[in-house]
């Protein structure tokens, strides 16, 4: 990871460091690489795992541990929370791990406020970014988002099956999150709203 692919400009929660960052970044690379395969399978659960390693990197690299209750950590929120912060933790000291293939939409299953950190990733069988891994993270957004942030997304389930559960989704979140990227690797940009090689060019062309 180049050092010029990292903002220091941009706000983070308390404790958190680009270093920190940076080794979660090499972490989630690294070890979802030998799980491809899920990603090809279901899509979705793969997201899951980069979230659920995007935690796990964070308690092994930062100020920030998994929740010390075992059902909020399962499932609720927050994923983590600032060590030595109190319990249940403030707005302040919770942050929350997504994952996500898309460029700029975020999910979640509540509304709740505190800081979030999305791991933008794209899977590259072919190798063209990185010789020796298939999961390439190529932006990380860092934001805090309060409850007026979220839209409420009715689930379209029913008794007949098909359809997603019930989500909170990401109000304008193109809007949101511009200038949130403490890191965005300057060989991806956006075409078509998918992340592409950049060829050289750092302009995100998804306008």
């Amino acid at each position: 990871m180049r050092p010029n692919d990292f903002d220091d400009s941009v706000e983070l929660p308390s404790g958190l460091t680009i270093p920190a960052i940076r080794n979660a970044v090499d972490y989630i690379e690294r070890e979802l690489t030998e799980l491809v395969e899920v990603y090809f399978e279901q899509s979705n659960m793969f997201s899951g795992l980069v979230s659920i390693w995007g935690t796990k990197a964070l308690d092994m690299h930062s100020v920030y541990e998994k929740n010390r209750n075992r059902d909020v950590a399962a499932g609720k929120f927050p994923d983590l929370q600032r060590r030595g912060s109190s319990t249940p933790p403030s707005a302040e000291d919770s942050l929350e791990s997504k994952a996500s293939i898309r460029p700029w939409q975020v999910q979640a299953h509540f509304d709740h406020p505190g800081w979030y950190i999305v791991w933008r990733y794209l899977v590259d069988t072919t190798k063209t970014y990185e010789s020796d891994r298939q999961v390439v993270i190529w932006r990380v957004d860092v934001a805090f988002l309060d409850r007026g942030d979220w839209k409420y997304e009715r689930s379209t389930s029913g008794p007949h099956g098909g359809g997603r559960t019930e989500t909170w989704g990401l109000i304008k979140p193109a809007a949101k999150l511009r200038g949130k990227a403490i890191y965005a690797r300057a060989d991806v940009a956006l075409k078509a709203s998918k992340p592409v090689p950049a060829n050289g060019h750092t302009t995100d062309v998804d306008q």
